[in-house]
C-alpha cells in the first residue's frame, strides 16, 4: 500500500475549513491524557481562530492527509513569537503539537516542524522553545530527534524548569 500524501501548510485563521480543523485537532488533543483529558470549552471552540487571527505573533500549521478524494486534518502545531532579551531577537514558542491518533508514527510532526522552523527563520527567530510533560516519552523522543534539548545556561545551575501561575 502506497503512503498517503501529506501536505503541511500554514493555517489561515479566517478560512472556515482551516478554523474548523484547528479546533477539531486541538480539542482531540485536550481530550487526550497528554492534553489534560478534558474537552475544550464551547467558547474556546467558537472563539479560538478569531482570537489567534487578532494576534500577529501567532501562527499555526496543519498537516492534511489526502484520503478518499479529500483532505483530512491529521496534525497541528500552534506557535507564538516571543523575544529573547539575551539574543535581542525573536524566538518562537511551540505551544501545541498534535498528531491525530491513527496517524502517529508516520513522521507527520517532523514535517510540521520543518515548516515551523522555516517560518521562525523568516521571522528572524534565534530559537524554538517548547515544554513537554515528563511522562510524555514519545513526544520527548520526537523533540530530541528534532534537535530540541533541555535548556541550561550553566550546568552548575541546572536545567530550566517550566512553571505556571494561573490567574482567576
Amino acid at each position: 500500500m502506497a503512503p498517503v500524501p501529506i501536505e503541511v501548510r500554514r493555517v489561515d485563521y479566517a478560512h472556515p475549513g482551516d478554523a474548523q480543523a484547528l479546533v477539531q485537532l486541538l480539542d482531540g488533543y485536550a481530550r487526550d491524557a497528554a492534553g489534560g483529558g478534558q474537552p475544550l470549552a464551547e467558547q474556546v471552540l467558537q472563539g479560538l481562530p478569531a482570537a489567534l487571527q487578532q494576534r500577529p505573533q501567532a501562527f499555526s500549521v496543519i498537516a492534511w492527509a489526502q484520503q478518499d478524494g479529500g483532505a483530512v486534518p491529521v496534525g497541528l502545531v500552534n506557535c507564538f513569537e516571543g523575544f529573547s532579551t539575551f539574543a535581542c531577537q525573536p524566538l518562537v514558542n511551540v505551544h501545541d503539537v498534535v498528531v491525530a491518533p491513527g496517524w502517529r508514527g508516520q513522521r507527520i510532526a517532523q514535517r510540521m516542524f520543518a515548516l515551523v522552523e522555516s517560518i521562525a527563520r523568516e521571522r528572524g527567530a534565534c530559537k524554538l522553545t517548547l515544554e513537554v510533560l515528563a511522562g510524555n516519552t514519545s513526544a520527548m523522543a520526537l523533540y530530541l530527534r528534532e534537535g530540541f534539548a533541555p535548556y541550561e545556561l550553566d550546568p552548575a545551575m541546572g536545567q530550566a524548569q517550566f512553571l505556571q501561575k494561573k490567574l482567576a
